[in-house]
């Protein structure tokens, strides 16, 4: 009798199982992504000069796998030329995972709907180029500019608001995407601060994801010393329209400013798809005194609340941000460049596939254009040239 009874109790546990809705999968339950080795690094001289352009400033950049074409996109407001971007080719020899160079072989304006190039720095409408991806499916460019507006130490300046818009191959306007309300600059104490706006931008098959580099001002204060803040991710269909917003928490500021009341700039400078839910997220520090620190994170978006109609989240309010862990501390073994760019490279023959971090040199002379070359597993599988 009592086996009978037990019987009937697994059969009754079974189904009330059964009648459960699924639970997310955890990042666990998927390929672990890894960094599995270091392959290299390649710097540009400074202040290169192409097709009679300078280049430097780049802050975004991608990779065609059909054709091997890598896009960088250049920050530069018009402070040499208008905003552009460059493309090139990264030499990886997919045998041996050799990084051998880097060679930028041409550049575009980017254009405006009217078909005129954006303005300079400080004028309506100029733009802030801060991420590009190369769209497979549409075979154009998606960017991004982080727009401008006025806050305390720049009261002229004039508002220009932030955008993420497709592009051809030249560089011609093709369409806009368009941003929920609470990612518009604005000129009060309200939305996306000042060089706080969308930072990173990536793609999958069915969505478009971008994140703004720090807080809103309804969403609390930048990081310091004593603790992070929260940053929101963006998730669009592939038809445009806004899915749902997530909050990635940003660290805590890992030292202290020298002397203590310096300067600090800390947030998230690009995003890279892994599938539809986890990404990778490039997190920097600029402190002074101290330079740079940046650590690259894997975070998967499933079981996080959907904060896309919250206004603030500095109320008593509970959510669940994104989940998070360190895949790689860039700062070890030694101090690192200003890193903003983060795209897939070319799959090896071991089966690895290829992660690339650049950075943003700032037209500095004591900066540079760097490239990092990471081999990992457990990457997105793309369709790609096999030459």
């Amino acid at each position: 009798m009592r086996h009978h009874l037990a019987r009937i109790a697994l059969v009754a546990l079974a189904l009330v199982a059964m009648a459960q809705p699924a639970l997310p999968a955890l990042a666990a339950d998927r390929p672990d992504f890894r960094i599995t080795r270091f392959l290299g690094e390649q710097r540009l001289p400074h202040l290169t000069q192409v097709e009679g352009t300078t280049l430097g400033g780049l802050s975004g950049l991608d990779r065609d796998p059909l054709t091997g074409t890598w896009y960088f996109i250049s920050d530069d407001r018009w402070r040499y030329q208008p905003a552009r971007f460059y493309t090139g080719k990264l030499d990886i020899n997919r045998r041996t995972g050799e990084f051998r160079g880097v060679t930028i072989k041409g550049v575009h304006t980017l254009k405006r709907s009217d078909g005129s190039p954006y303005p300079a720095y400080a004028q309506p409408d100029s733009a802030d180029p801060e991420s590009i991806r190369w769209d497979p499916l549409t075979r154009r460019l998606i960017w991004s500019s982080e727009g401008d507006r006025p806050d305390p130490q720049n009261t002229a300046i004039p508002l220009s608001q932030q955008f993420i818009r497709w592009a051809n191959k030249e560089g011609e306007h093709v369409r806009a995407l368009h941003l929920p309300g609470n990612l518009l600059l604005t000129n009060e104490n309200r939305g996306p601060r000042r060089n706080f706006g969308i930072e990173g931008l990536t793609l999958t098959k069915h969505r478009i994801a971008a994140i703004v580099e720090g807080p809103r001002f309804e969403d609390g204060t930048p990081p310091t010393t004593d603790g992070g803040a929260p940053a929101r991710i963006t998730v669009w269909n592939r038809n445009g329209r806004v899915r749902a917003q997530y909050a990635y928490p940003i660290e805590k500021l890992p030292a202290a400013p020298i002397p203590p009341t310096g300067a600090t700039d800390s947030g998230v400078s690009e995003l890279l798809a892994i599938d539809d839910n986890r990404y990778l997220a490039l997190e920097r520090s600029w402190i002074e005194g101290v330079n740079y620190r940046v650590r690259l994170y894997e975070i998967d978006l499933r079981g996080a609340t959907n904060i896309l109609h919250r206004d603030s989240l500095m109320t008593r309010m509970f959510y669940q941000p994104v989940r998070k862990h360190l895949i790689l501390d860039i700062n070890q073994p030694e101090p690192t460049q200003n890193l903003e760019s983060l795209a897939w490279g070319p799959r090896l023959k071991t089966g690895e596939c290829t992660l690339v971090i650049g950075s943003d040199d700032n037209f500095s002379p004591q900066e540079s254009t760097h490239f990092l070359l990471y081999a990992a597993k457990g990457c997105p599988v793309h369709k790609e040239n096999q030459k």
